[in-house]
């Protein structure tokens, strides 16, 4: 398609083209109607004086009789640029007057008329038009006053070509502005377009141009680089992601197939058949807790677990959480206590307690503390061996946060932490898929939060921060107003 084809295709021209044809109707409407008015007066004006002097011959007519009427229109005629007269007998034979011819039968109509006429001193035999009145006065006389057209058609000729050359002028500006505009328009929409074609061939860090305007264009690239960027962190994600997940899963599953084949190879027993299912089945349910994690977070980033929110206490969650999983942290040498006061949120509670788990998981996991550089025979006081389990509102937020007294994260590395499948223990000879961190940041972002991680000094606080329910039930307010806080 040619530059001019694409041109005139483009929205902006054919609108131009739109708006030209209604700008170009009104003004030549406008014209019209004030071409019409002109017309109309002077029309009016020309049946005002006729009609006056129309009433002074006649009584002229009245008072000096034919004689005087004569001597009078004939001293009229003779002035410049003088109305028309003539008089005629009854039989119809001019008596006095300056015209030379009418159009037939208009003596004989009494009252206005439009007529062709020529003047007796005309030289060029040509037909003018006039508006004329005709009476008939006593004795069966007529009298015709009239008034030549020429300056009524003169002035419409005036308005007429006015009007030719306004319509002509418009269109050509309206053209040329429509030209101008729509290449303007062109060479953004093209831009755009280039950088789409190149974001199609892979290019996801290209981006749409934005102007300084702020019109609708510019906002139109504006969320369109918006979601670029959504588009691009998504895809960086995935490939993470997919990374991650060959080096996760692909370990586990080797393992779990080398085992199998070392149980079919060396296994002699029932007993050694035994353990080598065993340890088949808990490589398993490894890999099942992998992807059910993965599930989770796949059905909170998109939105689907939002059909299974309703109103609950956030702190009988917390609660539950204490009680499932103390007895793992006194396995592990920690202690876990939990504070909280009767809280009530709107949203999903397996979503919200499974993110709680993980945090509680991480901190038994990564919370043991570090051995002070000390000499050889000092302790770890008991409190620095703690987990807290905490419950509480902050505003318009609810904050279930989980504090230990470990190594903690770097801030430089919290960012990164929240990440599928990141690690920060480089080695990783703790088990764990790494998706903990991710299922809660994901839980919270499904419920209009975020996920905080924060200093314990020394230590790490894991704060799941989501919005306080609004409007609470009165049979939800009953249960929680008079329920004492728990700290155990």
């Amino acid at each position: 398609m040619t530059a001019f084809g694409k041109l005139v295709r483009t929205t902006a021209f054919r609108l131009t083209l739109v708006y030209l044809f209604l700008f170009a109707l009104f003004a030549a409407s406008l014209l019209g109607y004030f071409a019409w008015n002109t017309r109309r007066m002077i029309t009016e004006q020309i049946s005002t004086t006729v009609n006056a002097e129309t009433g002074e011959l006649s009584e002229i007519f009245g008072r000096r009789g034919l004689r005087g009427l004569v001597f009078n229109i004939e001293n009229r005629a003779l002035r410049p640029g003088a109305n028309l007269y003539l008089l005629t007998t009854p039989a119809g034979q001019a008596v006095a007057g300056n015209v030379g011819s009418l159009a037939p039968g208009v003596m004989g109509t009494i009252g206005w008329s439009e007529t062709a006429y020529r003047r007796l001193d005309d030289q060029d035999n040509t037909d003018h038009r006039a508006l004329v009145l005709v009476t008939q006065l006593s004795s069966g006389f007529r009298l015709l006053i009239g008034r030549d057209l020429e300056e009524r058609r003169r002035l419409f000729g005036i308005v007429a070509k006015a009007a030719q050359w306004s319509i002509l002028v418009v269109v050509v500006l309206g053209i040329g502005g429509g030209i101008f505009v729509a290449r303007r328009v062109l060479r953004r929409i093209d831009a755009m377009t280039g950088t789409t074609q190149r974001i199609m061939a892979g290019d996801l860090s290209g981006r749409l141009p934005v102007g300084r305007s702020g019109d609708e264009l510019d906002r139109l690239a504006g969320n369109l680089n918006a979601m670029l960027e959504r588009i691009e962190a998504l895809m960086t994600g995935l490939k993470e992601v997919s990374d991650n997940i060959a080096h996760d899963l692909k370990t586990p599953l080797t393992r779990l197939r080398n085992r199998a084949e070392e149980a079919l190879a060396k296994s002699a027993t029932e007993g050694e058949y035994r353990a080598a299912l065993e340890r088949t089945i808990e490589e398993s349910d490894g890999l099942i807790r992998t992807f059910n994690a993965l599930l989770m977070i796949a059905r909170a980033e998109s939105g689907q677990a939002r059909g299974n929110m309703d109103d609950f206490d956030a702190a009988e969650v917390a609660n539950g959480i204490h009680e499932l999983y103390e007895p793992l942290a006194e396995d592990g040498g920690m202690s876990l206590r939990v504070k909280t006061a009767p809280v009530a949120v709107h949203g999903n509670r397996e979503l919200i307690s499974q993110a709680l788990a993980n945090l509680v998981e991480n901190a038994i996991k990564y919370g043991k503390p570090v051995p002070p550089a000390q000499p050889q025979g000092a302790v770890i006081s008991l409190d620095a061996k703690q987990i807290l389990i905490e419950v509480r509102r902050d505003g318009n937020q609810v904050l279930l946060s989980v504090t230990d007294h470990g190594p903690g994260i770097p801030e430089t590395d919290r960012k990164h932490a929240v990440e599928r499948f990141v690690r920060l223990e480089a080695s990783r000879t703790q088990p764990g898929s790494g998706l903990g961190l991710s299922l809660a940041s994901a839980v919270a972002t499904l419920h209009g939060g975020e996920l905080r991680l924060g200093d314990a000094n020394p230590g790490l606080t894991a704060t799941l921060a989501i919005p306080a329910l609004k409007g609470v039930s009165d049979r939800l307010a009953a249960q929680t107003q008079d329920v004492p806080q728990k700290v155990a």
